[in-house]
Order: C-alpha cells, then structure tokens, then sequence
C-alpha cells in the first residue's frame, strides 16, 4: 500500500509518500480500506517530537488518528461488521491507504454522512464530549467557561454542554465573540486579563486552550467545582485544593462519533472543512493544519 511515513522527528517535508507494508488484522481487529483521515494537531506534535513525552513514535510510523472507509477484511472473532461496511473510527496510523482498527473501537457511518464529513468526526467528538461528561462533570443547570469554543473540539464540546442543560460562557478570541454566541453560548469572552478578572464565580472551566490564562481561570472556580483540561492542570493547581482538577486525553467511543456525526447530518452542529487534500500533499497539508485555520484537513488516498 502506499502511505505518508515518518522516519524521523521533524518538520512536516519529514513526511514521506511511499510503499509500505500492508497491514494484517489480528483477532478482534478489522481491516479498513482507507477512504478519508483528517489531519489533528495530535498529529503534527507527534511528527515533531513534541509529544514524545506522552505518544513515542516507533519509525517508521504512519500518523493519523481520524479514519472513515470501507470494511475490507475481518480478524478472527468479528462478527458485528462485514466486508464491504462504511465504517469510521479513532484509530492509529490512518494516513494510509489501508488501516487496522480494533472492532471495538469501530462504527457504521450513519446513512445521509459522506465519507470526507465522516473522516472529521471521531478525535474531535470524543475530546469535546469527554471534556464535558467525563473532566468536568458538567450538570445541567450549571454554569460553565469553556475555552476555545469556535475550534473543532471546541464546538464539539459546547455541543454536549447545551445537550445537558448548561449554560456556556465561550472564552475566545476578540475577533471569535460573536461567532460563539451564534453557535449557542450565552455569552463570550476574550481571554484577556480584564474579562477574565470581570468574571463571577463559575461551576467549572472546560479548558481546551491551556497556557498562561489557566491559573486565572481556575481561580474562578467555585469550591467543589470541576476543572477539565485537554493540556494538563494548570500550573497553580496546588494553590486550590478545592477544586476538583482532572486532565484527560481522549479514548475510543463509537457511540459518540455516531452521535455527533448524526448531528451534522442533522444541521445541529456544523465541523468546519478547510479543504480535501490527496493523501500524497500529506506533508504539505500537515504544514498547513499548523498554521491554523477555518477548518479541519481531510486526506484522501
């Protein structure tokens, strides 16, 4: 198969678009022939080494995390798949032609969703579901700063909180206030020392964003309050004991790509795609996903 390969940490020209071995479903596993993989900034930290701390790479490696395709041979034991299924998961090694995902891990892709909105779906939708339900314990009723609420993750995120009841108080950049608020926050902020110091007392902080402004976000919390974080605790979290404080890192949950790719197709929540990209550009639209844009990146073989 062909596929974008690492040999080595570096920049995004490291990537290499050439043979490598096919891949074999094991027991429990399924083979996917690849159709879409959007491109995660997860990805470009592992490329670079900037991850290396908590994801390692073996080279050769293949990136990709997001992957939607069609169901090409089962490992021993599967039996809720067949060949020919259009599937999607969180996986590992996607920019590639073919992929082995674990059929646990593993969904049908809802009628009336295309493959390239498929290949958006899993990282994004667990990250911000799992901020919500399972870092921050949001409850209904409560009152809640999430940061980063226009990104990927971030609508995903602001998505589950308005499924449960709460009420969302966007922190975002200046020039992202008011599309927030379009996309369901009761209010908006900028992350700016002012704003936040103008503040009252929250439920909890769902932090997408990291950085310097967690120490003063997190002295926003009530006691007993919930602190959910996609970048570690903040470094002054010795200094409130009585806020609950709970980094994560996402895990597969097929039930909740389904979900909220339902909700795209549905017109309830709406994933940005910033262009489609032939699996061979995989370095140059890694380059581009770090600089930042509108939307995601989806590689296609």
């Amino acid at each position: 198969m062909k596929a974008a390969v690492l040999h080595e940490y570096g920049p995004p020209s490291i990537l290499k678009y050439e043979d490598f071995p096919d891949p074999k479903p094991g027991p429990g596993e399924v083979l996917v022939a690849v159709r879409a993989a959007s491109i995660n900034p997860i990805d470009f930290k592992m490329r670079s080494g900037a991850a290396k701390a908590h994801f390692p790479v073996t080279f050769p490696a293949i990136l990709g995390r997001d992957v939607a395709g069609v169901v090409r041979a089962l490992g021993e034991g599967v039996k809720d798949f067949a060949v020919g299924d259009r599937v999607f998961a969180l996986a590992w090694g996607t920019y590639a032609e073919l992929c082995v995902v674990k059929a646990a891990d593993l969904a049908k892709i809802p009628e009336g969703v295309d493959m390239t909105t498929a290949a958006t779906v899993p990282l994004v939708s667990c990250t911000g579901d799992q901020l919500i339900r399972e870092a921050t314990a949001v409850q209904p009723g409560q009152t809640i700063l999430l940061t980063g609420a226009v990104g990927s993750v971030g609508r995903c995120a602001l998505f589950a909180a308005r499924e449960i009841g709460a009420k969302v108080i966007a922190g975002v950049r200046k020039n992202q206030i008011d599309e927030a608020k379009s996309l369901g926050a009761i209010d908006a902020i900028d992350l700016s020392d002012s704003a936040i110091a103008k503040l009252g007392t929250l439920d909890g902080v769902a932090d997408a964003v990291g950085g310097d402004i967690a120490p003063k976000l997190l002295a926003k919390v009530k006691p007993g309050g919930n602190y959910g974080s996609l970048l570690g605790p903040p470094k002054d979290a010795a200094l409130h004991p009585t806020v609950n404080i709970k980094p994560m890192t996402a895990h597969p949950a097929p039930a909740t790509y389904v979900h909220y790719a339902e909700a795209i197709r549905d017109g309830k929540l709406k994933l940005p795609i910033d262009r489609v990209m032939p699996l061979s550009d995989a370095a140059q639209a890694q380059a581009a996903a770090e600089k930042g844009g509108a939307g995601k990146i989806v590689l296609t073989p």
